[in-house]
């Protein structure tokens, strides 16, 4: 069904493109004709079909496996308390604002409240076409430089955040895991919800032993749900664990990697003494700070998509 919705959505845009391709030419034969307007229709039309054409693109450069998928996308605050528990929350909502931008579906899967402010974790699922091949852009550290807000003398603070990205496995991915394997925690969900959930054990945590991964979820009243989503989470954190290592054993084939390593800082997010945003991995920035705190980073994942496709293809970062 995922295969048959990819195709679907390519032949749609074929289309699209086909019937664009039709109107460009008669407007082009007006032109050519002389007739008056048509270049400010022409104009028109070419700001219409430019976003597109960008898009398709893009799209063009996510030949992964697992791109088209939808994406699991973790975050989880680095040293510092509650000043890094605030950030991890900042881009939270960074990600949930991008997702409504895209017109993405983003569901909440579990999210943990820190002491005072910001969240412990969290963890999202997002739906919609190349949702990874999007997302995957912002695996890593991410660093916030500001003016804390819970310093009373207003001193600059230096945060950290981390952010985990991996497809959504499909059912049919043959991944057994041995019940041994697994240790299951029930416990009462934490956050808004009303008695039903806070007074009853329906939060789900996973351990999975041998690897030491932790999955838990609490969206959900029922426990059976919640476990369902925990092990659907599970398996694709180990699905993609196994990818990893495929790609570290052929990395050692190939020799030394040139793209930088997961967990290593990725974007700077300076708020104090200027601001402004930028990726260190394909030198991209922007100087509209809150623009891209309010979700607006598609120049981010473009640049990567480009820096990606140069990388793999030999070429150097420009």
């Amino acid at each position: 069904m995922r295969r048959r919705s990819e195709l679907q959505r390519a032949q749609e845009v074929a289309t699209r493109l086909k019937d664009a391709g039709e109107e460009l030419e008669i407007l082009l034969e007006m032109a050519r004709e002389g007739e008056a307007g048509v270049e400010e229709e022409l104009a028109k039309f070419l700001r219409k079909i430019g976003p597109e054409l960008d898009r398709i693109e893009l799209t063009t450069k996510m030949t992964g496996e697992h791109d088209a998928s939808n994406a699991y996308l973790e975050i989880h605050p680095g040293a510092g308390g509650t000043e890094s528990q605030d950030w991890a929350q900042m881009l939270e909502r960074l990600y949930l604002r991008w997702c409504e931008r895209r017109g993405f579906d983003c569901q909440l899967i579990d999210e943990q409240p820190g002491e005072e402010a910001g969240i412990k974790s969290a963890t999202l699922l997002v739906r919609g076409p190349y949702a990874y091949g999007y997302l995957k852009s912002e695996n890593g550290v991410h660093r916030l430089v500001r003016i804390s807000p819970f310093d009373a003398q207003n001193r600059r603070h230096t945060s950290f955040a981390s952010v985990h990205v991996y497809p959504e496995v499909d059912e049919e991915v043959d991944l057994e895991i041995p019940e041994k394997d697994i240790r299951v925690d029930r416990y009462c969900s934490s956050g808004p919800g009303g008695q039903g959930v806070n007074t009853t054990y329906s939060a789900v945590r996973l351990v999975h032993i041998p690897t030491g991964i932790i999955v838990t979820c609490q969206n959900e009243r029922s426990q059976i749900k919640n476990l369902a989503t925990a092990m659907k989470v599970l398996k694709a954190r180990l699905y993609e664990l196994e990818l990893q290592k495929r790609e570290e054993e052929m990395e050692k084939l190939k020799g030394p990697k040139k793209e930088i390593s997961w967990g290593n800082q990725i974007r700077s997010y300076v708020l104090q003494p200027y601001r402004m945003v930028k990726d260190l991995r394909t030198g991209f920035e922007v100087g509209d700070a809150d623009r891209v705190l309010d979700g607006d980073i598609d120049g981010f994942i473009e640049a990567y998509l480009h820096w990606q496709a140069q990388q793999n293809s030999g070429g150097e970062p420009s």
